[in-house]
């Protein structure tokens, strides 16, 4: 009998990142269902054996019932929020009973030692752990007010990244060079989700997501990190019980925006970043995909890890050779057969992940020389694309019109 995977996401519906996992997945040997926002394009994929309803306004039920009705043997959450979903329902079912419940042991076997849940939204003491560890990082803190960044920008000296807590896709990331920028970032990165966006979100995209941060005026935790100048790149991790089982690392070689997510990598082999990864794996009892950031530093290549991401990230479904395959690596783990990976999508190292780079720039040098990963076996997937396309351009301008509304309105007292 096939193990069950529950792929979890909050994201937009036009994030198609959790798409491209189900597929892997699925190819893989996996059953896969999911849970996330209506109208999602996870809801394209054909490997989906059954999608659940995420609702913003009662997460935890939503992830219970879920859980009940599906029966996985893993939950891989594909966002931030997600995994905080499920750091939250684990914590609420074990005070219903001293010893736990079946949802705990479930949650616990996907993410880990739930000793460690805390650390992975709480930037400076990941940082502090890490340092412990010999890993190299930047140095990172909290900061609570003004005083705090003035402190900071004295201390450390600009340019400054400024970073929220519980936000990925580079959407609260912030790097500052004057302290009137870093004073703008600071109330823009803490401010509560704006009410009118909530309520578009939940209108047109049926995506309640943000309703409650947005009526509770739930603030954000910032911190800032000193600044590495150098190359960004990113790693994935398949691992199991402080073991890992498989991994990719790349280099970023493009980017949808300064900020953003990566729309162009390349594989590289650095002994930094996987002993970075194997050792924060092995000190927080990681089970499950964990994604790593890293600076490499301008002038000596040393990677500096900046970032731990408690989840799936977006190159989760690249098979790239023996000890790089995702999820054959979690099957194996979860069923005790032998790793059975999938064949090497290309021998090419440069990978442009679709749709993003052909979105930002379909003229893209890139789509040319590198390795495009279109899923042309999933037809309404590619459709979902195209429209997305379409409509790109008017989502910009409705995301700088929020990101101005949003500083106009911390600016007010």
């Amino acid at each position: 009998m096939k193990p069950t995977v529950l792929l979890a996401t909050t994201s937009p519906p036009r994030w198609f990142a959790p798409a491209r996992l189900a597929m892997a997945f699925a190819n893989a040997g996996w059953t896969v269902d999911c849970i996330s926002v209506p109208r999602h394009t996870l809801g394209k994929a054909t490997v989906i054996r059954k999608t659940y309803t995420y609702d913003g306004l009662a997460p935890l039920v939503s992830y219970a019932d879920a859980i009940s009705t599906a029966m996985p043997d893993l939950i891989i959450p594909c966002d931030d929020l997600a995994t905080l979903n499920l750091h939250n329902l684990y914590w609420k079912e074990q005070r219903r009973s001293s010893s736990g419940t079946r949802i705990c042991a479930l949650i616990e076997r996907s993410l880990g030692s739930p000793e460690y849940f805390p650390v992975a939204f709480a930037r400076t003491t990941f940082e502090e752990l890490a340092r412990k560890e010999g890993v190299r990082v930047p140095s990172t803190g909290v900061i609570a007010n003004s005083d705090d960044l003035k402190h900071w920008a004295t201390d450390v000296g600009f340019p400054i990244v400024l970073k929220a807590n519980c936000t990925s896709g580079g959407e609260g990331v912030r790097i500052v060079h004057t302290l009137e920028e870093a004073e703008h970032a600071f109330r823009t990165l803490q401010a509560p989700p704006l009410l009118m966006r909530a309520a578009k979100r939940a209108i047109l995209d049926q995506d309640t997501t943000l309703v409650w941060p947005s009526l509770l005026r739930t603030r954000s935790v910032v911190n800032a990190q000193e600044f590495i100048p150098g190359r960004e790149a990113t790693s994935l991790i398949a691992c199991w019980q402080g073991t890992v089982l498989a991994s990719l690392h790349f280099e970023v070689l493009n980017k949808r925006e300064s900020a953003g997510p990566a729309t162009v990598i390349r594989w590289i082999d650095d002994p930094d970043m996987k002993s970075a990864t194997e050792k924060m794996a092995r000190r927080l009892n990681l089970s499950g995909l964990h994604g790593f950031d890293f600076m490499l530093e301008e002038q000596t290549g040393d990677a500096y890890l900046i970032e731990l991401n408690p989840r799936a990230t977006q190159v989760g479904h690249l098979a790239l050779g023996p000890g790089r395959d995702i999820p054959a690596a979690m099957y194996a783990a979860v069923t005790g057969e032998a790793v059975h990976e999938a064949r090497k999508v290309t021998e090419n190292n440069t990978i442009v992940l679709f749709p993003h780079e052909w979105i930002r720039n379909p003229k893209s040098p890139y789509l040319q020389s590198g390795y495009h990963d279109v899923p042309f076996e999933e037809p309404e997937l590619l459709r979902a694309c195209l429209r997305t396309r379409e409509k790109q351009d008017a989502w910009s301008s409705e995301h700088k019109w929020n990101q101005e509304l949003s500083a106009d309105q911390v600016r007010r007292p």
